[in-house]
């Protein structure tokens, strides 16, 4: 009898990011190997602060055991809350916890501070947290990054699970262009300013493309204008498959600067592009399959070392090509066929 499966996902409407896009495929793949799985759903709001532990008492109220009167065999936990969910047999694969109340506390990229009502809802979260993951039957998680603060935070062990990307049997290479490119959500932990930054170090026949949209391309349209750099930064927006596979196939080089990522599509859809990543020392998951100098650059967080590596690739595009053909060397060896297999063993 084909076995059912629930892949759990806490949704901010309107919104898709990499944790959308890795739910939905993870559902795809899942059927595409016989399994019936669905997607769960539910709206997700994290303000006022004490919204919550009500999104999160949300999830502890469902119990995903049966649907219809028909067993569910497995329920995939995946980010917060979604693994508080109620079923016997549990699994997470973790994308992450709620990272503001985590190690992102005090910094600016998170709204919690270390006054007394903070720290307090944040131990309860990490509580909570705890609890509900240590109840997994099989507890992983989709990077190294990630285990790791789990274990540093919680205490708990999960296993990284390495998958590509939704578009990695379509992503192509192609001859260098003079543009590097920038991809993803236009938000401050993903620190794209470093990159329009560093455009000022750089020759002006290379220019930057930026693909993504997010609520802080007001502020980064603002600071091209005041560095003069309109010409050479471009914003794109929110970009088809087709143009974005092109977009990856025709750069130089792929600048990829967040704040620890949790695992970055972006490094992988590059590498499936033959294109280097240029990263930093503290991105985080980019720094799983970045090796400086050999697939890509690992700099300081600063816009003129970034320029620095940047310019190198522009100087000597035979090794930037070189590169990238190292980093596709690494990537097609990820698949989801070891993903689903662990997440679905008995």
């Amino acid at each position: 009898m084909t076995k059912t499966v629930v892949v759990c996902e806490a949704q901010v409407p309107f919104v898709r990011g990499g944790a959308e896009a890795l739910v939905r495929e993870l559902v795809r793949q899942l059927r595409t190997r016989g399994f019936d799985a669905e997607r769960v759903s539910l709206p997700f709001k994290w303000y006022p602060k004490e919204e919550i532990l009500a999104h999160a008492a949300a999830w502890q109220l469902l119990d995903l055991s049966e649907s219809n009167g028909r067993p569910i065999d497995l329920l995939i936990g995946t980010k917060f809350p979604t693994y508080l969910a109620r079923h016997p047999r549990k699994v997470t694969w973790l994308v992450h916890q709620y990272r503001a109340a985590y190690e992102l506390i005090g910094t600016p990229y998170s709204d919690f501070t270390h006054d007394e009502r903070d720290v307090a809802l944040r131990e309860r979260l990490i509580a909570l947290d705890t609890g509900a993951l240590g109840e997994s039957r099989g507890l992983f998680s989709i990077s190294k990054t990630i285990a790791n603060r789990l274990q540093r935070y919680n205490g708990l062990t999960a296993t990284p699970l390495y998958h590509p990307p939704r578009l990695a049997e379509r992503l192509k290479g192609g001859p260098a262009g003079n543009y590097v490119l920038s991809v993803g959500r236009l938000e401050s932990v993903k620190r794209i300013d470093l990159a329009i930054r560093a455009m000022t170090y750089l020759p002006a026949s290379l220019s930057l493309l930026v693909a993504g949209t997010g609520s802080h391309r007001q502020a980064l349209e603002a600071l091209v204008t005041s560095l003069r750099l309109t010409s050479r930064v471009q914003f794109l927006g929110e970009v088809a498959d087709e143009q974005i596979i092109d977009l990856y196939a025709g750069a130089l080089a792929v600048v990829f600067p967040p704040f620890d990522e949790d695992y970055g599509y972006v490094t992988l859809e590059a590498f499936l592009s033959h294109k280097p990543v240029v990263t930093t020392t503290d991105a985080g998951g980019p720094n799983e399959f970045v090796t400086d100098g050999v697939n890509g650059h690992i700099t300081e967080p600063d816009p003129k070392a970034i320029a620095q590596v940047l310019g190198s690739l522009d100087a000597d595009r035979r090794r930037a090509a070189r590169m990238g053909d190292a980093g596709y060397d690494l990537a097609r060896g990820i698949t989801w066929a070891t993903v689903i297999d662990r997440l679905t063993a008995d």
